[in-house]
């Protein structure tokens, strides 16, 4: 299985960008990332739809069973391509349950340990969404957490994908991506750190120097 880049924005002209590159493969998003961006949030996410074709995580706000079901139903009717972000609280691991029994893709977020992602699992979310920036916040070890999460569903052939969230840095993407995890989901500005290097940089200033100092024509002329 090949590893998934998200991208966690609601900014359709930052998703358009990656998604152009070939480097995304879905999107993560909520009200918050919307706010930043300063418009209707039912726009953007209309327009998301429109560039991006894979999984894209529209969260409730309910947060009683009831209403979760019902505006979980409502979101997923939006879109084939829509994942219900759900939180880790206990109406939303039941209506999980029931989401997953009428084939509604579910994303269990604000998850911080590894008996939580056992949960989502056992109600067949289609994601869990640990939040490991937030753990190293306040102390803890987040990459610990991810492996013991991989750890368990790997023994028991779970089928919920593991999608590591509250990403900080270039090198937090390449310790979940040795430790396993199925998807990472990416803040833009992470993602531009991802292709860049300053010996790149360096390298390609002197392959051009180098070529106009030995006076050779060009293999291809770009009129």
């Amino acid at each position: 299985m090949i590893m998934k880049f998200f991208i966690d924005s609601a900014d359709p002209e930052q998703i358009k960008k990656y998604w152009d590159l070939g480097i995304i493969d879905g999107v993560t998003t909520n009200p918050t990332l919307a706010t930043k961006v300063g418009r209707p949030f039912r726009d953007l996410v209309l327009e998301i739809f429109a560039i991006v074709d894979g999984p894209i995580s529209l969260e409730v706000l309910s947060k009683d069973y009831e209403n979760i079901l019902k505006e979980a139903r409502s979101l997923s009717l939006l879109h084939k391509n829509v994942v219900v972000k759900i939180p880790m609280i206990p109406d939303g691991i039941r209506a999980v349950k029931i989401l997953s029994s009428e084939n509604i893709k579910t994303n269990v977020t604000l998850v911080f340990s590894p008996a939580q992602a056992l949960l989502a699992a056992k109600v067949g979310a289609t994601y869990v969404s640990p939040f490991l920036g937030r753990l190293d916040d306040i102390g803890e070890n987040s990459l610990n957490m991810l492996k013991e999460i991989i750890a368990i569903y790997d023994r028991y052939n779970f089928a919920t994908n593991v999608l590591a969230a509250s990403i900080r840095s270039a090198r937090q993407v390449e310790e979940v991506a040795i430790a396993g995890a199925d998807v990472v989901t990416i803040p833009p500005e992470i993602l531009e750190t991802l292709y860049k290097h300053p010996l790149t940089d360096k390298g390609i200033e002197k392959f051009l120097a180098d070529y106009q100092q030995s006076g050779m024509d060009p293999l291809i002329k770009i009129s």
